[in-house]
């Protein structure tokens, strides 16, 4: 197993907790988990790999995988913003696959 699918398992747990499934395509996960390590060895923190992060924990609290925002927009559009995480209507097809706009706040980017 290599990092990545391990990384993968853990995060589909912890987001399975969070009411979130992670979504079934490996070309749409595989980039996303691996921008979420760089983010980690970059960072400190494996923020999204979508937004761009300050680099310190009081900033990019907001954006850590899974970010605060994945359960609305998974709720509100059936995909977090990146579309990792999906509902099962999203992947059965019965809720349309759309570009989620950004939740986070215009100020949290402001200063990069």
């Amino acid at each position: 197993m290599t990092s990545i699918d391990t990384y993968q398992e853990v995060l589909k747990k912890h987001a399975a907790s969070r009411g979130l499934t992670m979504n079934p395509d490996e070309t749409t996960v595989q980039p996303l988990l691996e921008g979420l390590l760089a983010n980690g060895m970059r960072h400190g923190l494996r923020t999204c790999p979508c937004r761009p992060a300050v680099g310190t924990v009081e900033a990019d609290r907001d954006i850590v995988c899974p970010c605060v925002y994945a359960e609305a927009d998974v709720e509100e559009y059936g995909a977090c913003y990146c579309w990792l995480f999906v509902s099962e209507g999203w992947v059965d097809g019965t809720v349309p696959r759309r570009r989620v706009p950004e939740r986070r706040p215009p100020e949290k980017t402001l200063g990069l």
